[in-house]
């Protein structure tokens, strides 16, 4: 398998999860809490990024402490050919991701900027990153310093322009303060098969993946909140047109266009990753071009906007995951990756992947993630401790 060899410092860890979090999507997704009003969905949106973000750390820190990418971590719980499984979700959902990421951007940036149809701005948004891919993750940090700079000034400044506006609109439609939870930490989750694939590098294991976590916390919490004060203070969902009411122009086309480009880098140079723990034939750099193109192609010619549906396909498959992965690394302490299929852990994930789903129906005042998190480790300890310690019993008489 081919790794990054080359030490990531805790600085470019901080960068490269700025880069993440400073995106349209978490923008967009923000506006859908605004029926909460301030108050209740500035506390909606921490509490979702403190239980998304936990569990985004746990999950990085076990690839930094192993070296291992996220979907080679994977392998501890379910095994070889379990993981597989796994790897090749994570692949179709990163190509998803790609397309979503690219449609929002290029739609954005049609507004601000037409150049004869949303599928110019695709063309140049996939080409972008298809740049990001060709430079490599290794290259990547002193652009990232540059970008990361812009995007930070300007998203400063249209902050500061949002909050400048009226509170008194009327923000339509209505949302539950647990669906808000939910919606805020489904964006950290989605991060959850990726995060390894970057601490896997760290030159200081523990600090890098806490500076990833908390700077991803931060920057997709502002985003959110950007996103929800637009809708309450602007009377306006439309990420394009508050910059465009706000006389931002070129600068809402640069933070439109390089936080897509930032935040997509990230789903195709994983998807290449998981590609690798498919197959041995598959290389990392081919695939995540690949990614890019399919992404692109699916933006231009496929109506992909189904955006909540999409978030919510995302947690059922890999929350119940992550929670198997964490239990069995920091509680149960095994590595079963010397197993083709662990069936134990597998099904103790399809029972939660069915209950994520039962809970979808259901409305709790922490959401429904959580609740499947701590039912889903519970089952792995016991399926794990009883079904195993049968077997150990059998063995000994």
């Amino acid at each position: 398998m081919t790794l990054e060899k080359t030490k990531t410092s805790v600085f470019s860890n901080g960068l490269i999860w700025f880069g993440a979090a400073v995106s349209i999507a978490e923008i967009l997704t923000g506006t859908y809490v605004a029926p909460l009003g301030f108050g209740k969905g500035l506390l909606a949106i921490i509490v979702g990024h403190i239980i998304g973000c936990v569990m985004l750390y746990l999950a990085g820190l076990i690839g930094a402490n192993t070296q291992k990418s996220a979907m080679e971590t994977v392998k501890m719980s379910f095994g070889q050919k379990g993981s597989v499984l796994f790897s090749s979700l994570n692949v179709l959902q990163l190509i998803g991701w790609t397309a979503v990421m690219i449609v929002s951007g290029a739609a954005a940036a049609g507004s601000i900027k037409n150049l004869g149809g949303d599928w110019v701005w695709s063309l140049v948004i996939g080409a972008l990153i298809l740049f990001w891919i060709l430079i490599g993750i290794k290259n990547i940090s002193k652009i990232n310093i540059v970008a990361m700079s812009a995007l930070f000034i300007l998203t400063v400044v249209m902050s500061t322009v949002i909050f400048n506006g009226r509170s008194d609109f009327v923000v339509d439609g209505s949302i539950t303060f647990g669906t808000a939870v939910e919606l805020s930490a489904v964006m950290p989750l989605s991060w959850l098969p990726l995060i390894s694939d970057y601490t896997r590098t760290a030159a200081k294991p523990k600090k890098a993946t806490a500076v990833s976590a908390i700077v991803y916390f931060v920057g997709s919490c502002w985003m959110y909140v950007i996103g929800m004060g637009a809708a309450i203070f602007t009377g306006e969902s439309d990420v394009a047109a508050i910059m465009m009411n706000a006389g931002l122009g070129i600068m809402g086309l640069i933070i439109v266009v390089f936080s897509t480009v930032t935040t997509t880098f990230l789903d195709t140079y994983s998807a290449g990753v998981s590609s690798e723990s498919i197959s041995a034939k598959l290389k990392s750099k081919p695939v995540a071009i690949a990614v890019c193109v399919a992404g692109t192609l699916l933006a231009i010619f496929t109506p992909i906007m189904q955006y909540e549906n999409f978030l919510c396909f995302i947690g059922s498959v890999f929350a119940p995951m992550t929670a198997i992965l964490i239990t069995n690394y920091y509680i149960l302490r095994k590595d079963r990756s010397a197993k083709g299929f662990d069936v134990i852990n597998l099904i103790v994930w399809l029972i939660g992947f069915i209950v994520y789903r039962l809970f979808m129906s259901i409305d709790t005042p922490l959401g429904n993630t959580l609740p499947v998190l701590v039912i889903t480790a519970l089952a792995c300890v016991v399926a794990n401790k009883t079904i195993r310690g049968e077997k150990n019993a059998e063995k000994n008489a």
